[in-house]
């Protein structure tokens, strides 16, 4: 069930209706109605790995009573590692294993020896790689003594399960969000208004500018040799924003659906690509999943202690996890490599943290030393972004060097250039509307509200209608990042 569909324009409101008008008299109907709705959710995908979330759930609600219960560090360090192996190894099993196998194949076959690998013909699980790392985020604050279980079940299924993060984020923590499940619930109209706004926004952000750009990215990238140096880097750049207004999207529609139920979700995008160095960067991309490597990761390696050789150390492992976990292709690898050689020269001269504050702040125009620093770091995000989007390395490295030929001077052209127009003046719109709302958590946040209610409302119907337009003329695309 895709956010932008008719069946959950039709499941959303069924549900909010049940919640705030059968169950609002008690918080366990409410939590009770949400799994049922999680579950309902996931099981539109493939009702078979329902059983698996089912499974995996259990796992951890067992296996964190058990850690409180332990009397000593020995049995709670067994049934901790028994949750991450089995976390682990469903992940590993559905989303590597082809990988290890073909690369191991290739490996001999570079020696002389040639294997037929056996592989697994098995689909992905949609957000396996989401929902297991609220789990193990979950089991590990227990082991580290940073929470306490959760002992009633329902609550903590709701907390891995809730239908808005599901199958693609954000990655929440049981700090944050078992607390809100946990607490009854309110009907809040300003929060439910403003998640209205989010979820406009974020259909606006997958449905006109993530859809269109994917139209006119894969046209080019799936012929590459077709086109002009000019054209290829004009479709790295339609892939930069597809994949910005895709995540970020599903994103804000997950937030936004969230408020309607009286909960409040991690914030996962804070407009990335004003960012004046790849540090910055990386505090506003995927801000869950950063922060979760960060606090689950990097810090238990060591951090930035220890000298610039593990500080060194520490990112590359970062990096490279951050890019695996993101698929099984080296691809993902070469990714976060090429990131965590943009931001290594932060990382040795300690100016990682240099841009913690807005850019421009209070004002509406860049200075020049901002300006071109964000296009520096918009330029080598679109370069990584090649390899992203690529289908192997060497199908990237051609992308690459069809680029860097004569042609990137002449004028980019494609088969249909003129009908992309009208998306180049939408694509200027919404580049102008995130620049000038960029200090708040989300574009609509409180754009307008100075203005007269006629020239709001307005403002709202005509995105409704240029998000219904574009959904008549353009093949809906399933969000990028349920591969994932």
């Amino acid at each position: 069930m895709l956010f932008n569909s008719i069946d959950f324009a039709i499941f959303l409101p069924v549900v909010f209706i049940l919640y705030w008008f059968i169950a609002n008299k008690s918080i366990r109907k409410q939590n009770l109605l949400l799994l049922a709705a999680s579950y309902f959710f996931y099981a539109c995908w493939d009702w078979r790995f329902l059983f698996l979330l089912i499974f995996s759930t259990l796992l951890d609600y067992f296996t964190g009573l058990k850690m409180s219960a332990a009397t000593t560090t020995a049995k709670r360090k067994t049934w901790f590692w028994l949750s991450v192996g089995i976390n682990l190894g469903f992940l590993g099993v559905f989303k590597y294993y082809n990988f290890f196998a073909a690369s191991f194949a290739e490996a001999l076959a570079q020696l002389g020896f040639k294997i037929n690998p056996w592989t697994l013909q098995v689909i992905l699980p949609v957000g396996i790689s989401f929902y297991t790392f609220h789990g193990l985020s979950y089991v590990i604050d227990i082991y580290k003594k940073r929470i306490e279980a959760e002992r009633n079940y329902i609550d903590y299924a709701v907390f891995v399960s809730f239908f808005p993060l599901l199958v693609a984020g954000p990655i929440e923590r049981a700090t944050h969000l078992l607390p809100q499940i946990k607490t009854k619930r309110v009907f809040d109209y300003t929060k439910a208004v403003d998640g209205l706004r989010q979820i406009l926004w974020g259909l606006f952000k997958k449905m006109v500018i993530a859809d269109q750009a994917a139209t006119y990215a894969n046209m080019i990238f799936n012929h590459p040799a077709d086109y002009s140096g000019s054209t290829l880097v004009l479709g790295a750049v339609f892939f930069t924003f597809q994949i910005y207004g895709d995540f970020s999207g599903y994103s804000d529609i997950a937030l936004g659906t969230a408020k309607l139920f009286g909960i409040d979700l991690l914030r996962n995008f804070a407009f990335p690509y004003f960012s004046r160095d790849i540090a910055e960067f990386w505090r506003r991309w995927h801000i869950s999943l950063s922060t979760w490597f960060r606090d689950y990761l990097y810090i238990p390696l060591g951090g930035s202690k220890g000298g610039n050789w593990m500080k060194i150390r520490n990112t590359f492992i970062i990096f490279l996890v951050s890019g695996f976990w993101h698929g099984a292709n080296w691809t993902f690898i070469v990714w976060g490599c090429l990131n965590a050689l943009y931001i290594m020269p932060s990382i040795i001269f300690n100016t990682n943290r240099n841009n913690l504050d807005i850019v421009a702040q209070g004002k509406f125009f860049p200075g020049i030393k901002d300006f071109f620093q964000i296009l520096l770091t918009f330029s080598l995000t679109v370069f990584a972004w090649i390899f992203f989007r690529a289908e192997n390395v060497h199908a990237a490295l051609n992308y690459i060097t069809g680029i860097f030929n004569p042609s990137l001077f002449k004028a980019p052209y494609f088969p249909g250039i003129g009908l992309a127009y009208p998306y180049f003046i939408f694509l200027l719109f919404f580049i102008l509307i995130e620049w000038w709302q960029r200090e708040h958590q989300f574009a609509l946040q409180f754009l307008g509200f100075k203005w007269p209610p006629i020239f709001r409302w307005i403002f709202y119907v005509l995105l409704i209608i240029i998000i219904y337009y574009y959904a008549l003329v353009t093949d809906p695309q399933q969000f990028i990042y349920f591969q994932f």
